[in-house]
């Protein structure tokens, strides 16, 4: 008996349009190719998730779903990925031209893109203080830094440690940052997000408590200073520490205007 007979119809034939169209081709979904750039932000990815000691060149691979094999098309080795990473944080970031007027300021300049720079990722002021930055691609910092200093008027020899003094403070305030982020996570989440500063009021409270408690025949200055010891703001004492540094070299500028009056005081020749 046929459908139509059992009072169901029969299925229309195929249209003409419909016995004319291809069938659909099963191909698999097409593959980023791997490339350097995207090696360098997996590498970004696994130091964010797992920090420094985390990182490898297999926890790499994994998160682009490739061999290990496979990324030494483009790296050489994790120190020349590393390197990569460090490099890149430097993209779009440009010295500016020396102006002894403004030469603290271009350094304050300077000193806070670099803090924020490596606060960026996890562990990054780990990277930077292992990594010596005479590589073609930051030559040109190093090269500007030094500039601004010497058109100021530093004398070569604290232009050339100024620099390093610098790059040392930086990397050494963040990282001490990352130790505090670091503590922060680790402890349970009780909803105060103070938790997640480097320096949080709460300890900050409670070291300043500690200090003013202090015996004052044993710890004068302690007690005199427990107010301002502690800060609950990183941005203050990475700013106030910058500046002791700026002050500490404009020690060594020559005084042009005292120079100016011995010379005008001089008796002539």
């Amino acid at each position: 008996m046929s459908d139509a007979a059992a009072g169901n119809p029969a299925p229309p034939p195929p249209s003409p349009w419909e016995r004319e169209r291809p069938a659909r081709p099963q191909t698999a979904p097409q593959r980023t190719p791997l490339s350097r750039e995207r090696i360098v932000e997996a590498a970004f990815t696994v130091l964010d998730r797992q920090g420094l000691d985390g990182l490898s060149m297999r926890q790499v691979a994994a998160e682009l779903g490739v061999t290990v094999s496979a990324l030494y098309a483009y790296v050489s080795s994790k120190d020349d990925l590393l390197e990569l990473m460090y490099t890149r944080l430097f993209d779009g970031f440009r010295m500016p031209e020396p102006d002894p007027e403004r030469w603290r300021e271009q350094v304050r300049d300077y000193a806070r893109a670099g803090r924020e720079r490596l606060l960026s990722h996890r562990d990054v002021a780990r990277i930077s203080m292992a990594h010596v930055p005479f590589t073609a691609e930051l030559l040109p910092h190093v090269e500007g830094l030094l500039a601004i200093f010497r058109t100021a008027g530093l004398p070569d020899r604290i232009a050339a440690e100024a620099g390093d003094l610098i790059s040392t403070y930086i990397d050494g305030f963040v990282l001490e940052e990352g130790v505090w982020q670091d503590r922060a996570a680790a402890r349970p989440d009780d909803g105060d997000s103070s938790l997640a500063r480097p320096d949080w009021r709460e300890m900050a409270g409670e070291m300043q408590d500690y200090f003013a408690s202090l015996p004052p025949g044993d710890f004068p200055h302690l007690r005199a200073l427990a107010d301002v010891m502690v800060t609950d703001s990183s941005d203050e004492r990475f700013d106030i520490g910058l500046e002791i540094i700026l002050r500490g070299l404009a020690s060594y500028l020559p005084d042009r205007a005292a120079e100016g009056n011995a010379a005008e005081a001089a008796p002539d020749a």
